[in-house]
């Protein structure tokens, strides 16, 4: 199974400290977190020369252990330290003098001749800027393009935001431990980490029982149980019925997030198209249903047919009164509402007034311009994310390379699937459609949210370069069924068949 939750730096040092309550001596743990990384370093790199960094603290401490176990294996090793050697502590000493080389004081001088670097200065537990002789030879490790081997998290990376504090090698490869953080995944600390191996170290899987984490990376063991996979006896009116609020100019958007839904598997979709767009929507996709809608009264006439169960406004709608009015009626008529784009431009000048209306099932999906037009809540992406959860009571999905979902009972993911060419017009339509479907077809909010974006980001990877909007939603039967095959893989290994 993977291993989906992510521990704050607090939470981590938690996991530590009830393993060691519970019997395993900290001198151990070091030892193993070292074993793992030296192990790493020989799966993937001959032999050459390896200049170690060790800081202060327990890092250091581990970048002690690497030294011995690959001096042991015969590597070229050199230590450099920051800081005091008789200043160490704990354990972090105690691995210090098993080591029978020499010490030398940190500087660039540990660099010379391109070696292999382990960079274990700091962990995941750094709150102030990298200065001084650290971030010269961080900054050095970068311009000279060393390969690099960060333990824990490439120092000066935030451990729960991913934020650069001051400068951080860019490595080839990190090896944290237990569980990664979110600053793992979050920009821009996950383009800084390279390949990112999660140890296994001997911390048991019950400390997560005390810790009840509420951060997870997005995959499908998250939501895979829930998904709505049609029964033998499902017909088109029980996968749900949903309602795109047409635009009268971008067109394309409701179009791609109506053909979006419809390919991750909601029953119906009809497009409420505004008077003299018929003819441009009705002739794109024959399967898609189009319906004249004049004015408000008309649009939440449509909202009222109790077969209708989703709507989604605000792809290509229009920054006008006519948005925000659609956007008042689908929340007040008690459907499951996505909002996107234009939906929330329209309540830039008194957010207050989308906020309160919002009293059920909703998913709010912005970008980061988006975002800010609505909510004025400081911090990471993913303290942000929350706290528009919290005070909207909606599911939050800020879009982005690293997607964050909140709910508002505090629960958060953090998605890493897709690529680059994502940054494209269209795609976040694509996004808003599919989610859309899954709801529509009875599937959580939250959960709804998550899947979505994982198939969105998956859609991405396997359209390749040269992808367009269009091409996700073409792509998806291709992934829904590698996910399906997923989900029988799981019942045949739980016997579940």
């Amino acid at each position: 199974m993977a291993i989906n939750e992510l521990l704050t730096v607090k939470e981590m040092y938690r996991a530590d400290a009830a393993t060691i309550g519970g019997g395993v001596p900290s001198l151990e743990l070091m030892e193993a977190a070292g074993q793992a990384i030296a192990e790493e370093i020989q799966d993937r790199w001959e032999k050459r020369p390896v200049s170690i960094l060790c800081g202060p603290g327990n890092n250091g401490g581990d970048g002690f252990v690497v030294a011995c176990l690959l001096v042991k294996a015969k590597w070229p090793v050199i230590v450099s330290l920051l800081g005091e050697h008789g200043k160490l502590t704990g354990d972090a000493a105690a691995n210090a003098e098993k080591w029978q080389g020499d010490i030398k004081p940190l500087s660039t001088e540990a660099l010379k001749g391109d070696p292999l670097v382990v960079d274990a200065l700091f962990g995941a537990g750094l709150t102030r800027p990298l200065n001084g002789v650290a971030r010269e030879t961080v900054e050095a490790i970068n311009t000279r393009q060393l390969d690099c081997v960060a333990v824990d998290i490439p120092s000066g990376v935030h451990g729960d935001s991913g934020e650069i504090l001051g400068a951080a090698p860019f490595a080839a490869l990190t090896v944290t431990f237990f569980r990664a953080k979110p600053g793992h995944v979050l920009l821009p600390g996950r383009v800084h980490c390279g390949e990112l191996i999660i140890a296994n170290i001997g911390i048991p899987e019950m400390v997560l029982n005390d810790i009840q984490p509420q951060t997870f990376v997005n995959g499908p063991s998250l939501w895979l149980e829930n998904y709505p996979w049609p029964r033998a006896d499902t017909h088109k009116y029980n996968r749900g019925h949903a309602v795109i609020a047409g635009g009268e100019t971008l067109t394309g958007a409701a179009r791609l997030a109506a053909y979006s839904a419809r390919r991750i598997g909601a029953g119906l979709v009809t497009i409420a198209a505004p008077r003299g767009t018929f003819e441009i929507y009705a002739a794109d996709r024959p399967g898609t249903l189009v319906k004249t809608i004049v004015d408000t009264a008309e649009f939440r006439q449509l909202l009222n047919d109790p077969r209708k169960n989703a709507v989604l406004v605000g792809p290509g709608a229009g920054i006008s009164t006519r948005t925000r009015e659609r956007v008042m009626a689908a929340l007040e008529v008690g459907k499951s509402v996505v909002l996107d784009a234009d939906a929330f431009t329209v309540f830039e000048n008194d957010p207050g007034v989308l906020l309160a209306a919002i009293n059920g099932d909703c998913l709010l999906t912005p970008h980061e311009g988006e975002f800010v037009r609505v909510f004025n809540v400081e911090g990471d992406k993913l303290n942000r994310a929350r706290a528009a959860a919290r005070e909207s009571g909606a599911v939050v999905l800020v879009k982005g390379p690293d997607t964050v979902i909140a709910a508002p009972d505090g629960r958060a993911v953090i998605n890493a699937s897709g690529s680059p060419d994502l940054a494209t017009a269209g795609t976040g339509d694509v996004l808003a459609g599919m989610a859309l479907g899954l709801i529509a077809q009875g599937m959580a909010i939250f959960s709804a949210a998550a899947a979505a974006t994982w198939l969105h980001g998956a859609a991405a990877e396997e359209a390749g370069p040269g992808m367009i909007a269009e091409d996700l939603p073409d792509t998806m039967p291709l992934v829904l069924r590698r996910l399906l095959d997923l989900k029988v893989r799981a019942q045949l290994r739980s016997g579940d068949n």
